[in-house]
């Protein structure tokens, strides 16, 4: 059975346009039909220093795969793409793919949990996905992700760089 899957990218390691590109790209390729992408935003990094700033979007998918399938796929790209996951803590990447919510599911596991647990409080996180869902109900917290947005104490410079288009 399909869902709708929201995904969030980051990147602020090499050529980052490029990265959220083969990014979409793979997405397309290995988890199924890209259906919308949200414009790219520029973004303070969060949760650590660095002195590269990221480009964050979020990009809509319908897929059939299983929430544990989908993390298999998302960690082979990143891998793809030059990240692997390693040690704990923020740190600069060239990619960074967030299952930000699965359908209207809520899991609860110690490998992967969704709806992810800081859409809330990330600022880089909520402007892109209002963009395209503002009135989708996060599926804990039962607001939409505009009254999440207007409520977010995140100071981190957020500013839109650019619409993205699907290659």
């Amino acid at each position: 059975m399909e869902k709708i899957i929201f995904l969030g990218l980051g990147t602020n390691l090499g050529d980052r346009e490029k990265n959220l590109s083969m990014a979409v790209d793979r997405i397309g390729e290995v988890i199924g039909k890209v259906i919308e992408c949200s414009s790219v935003y520029e973004t303070e990094p969060w949760g650590f220093q660095s002195e590269n700033r990221f480009l964050n979007m979020v990009v809509k998918v319908r897929s059939s795969l299983r929430p544990s399938g989908l993390l298999g796929r998302i960690l082979m790209i990143e891998a793809q793409l030059g990240r692997l996951r390693n040690g704990k803590g923020y740190k600069s990447r060239t990619i960074d793919i967030d299952i930000l919510l699965y359908g209207s599911e809520v899991i609860k596991k110690e490998e992967l949990e969704i709806p992810h647990p800081r859409i809330p409080v990330r600022k880089f996180v909520l402007e892109p996905l209002c963009e395209l869902a503002p009135d989708m109900i996060h599926p804990v917290l039962k607001v939409t992700f505009a009254e999440l947005l207007a409520k977010c104490g995140d100071e981190c410079g957020v500013s839109v760089k650019h619409p993205f288009v699907i290659s």
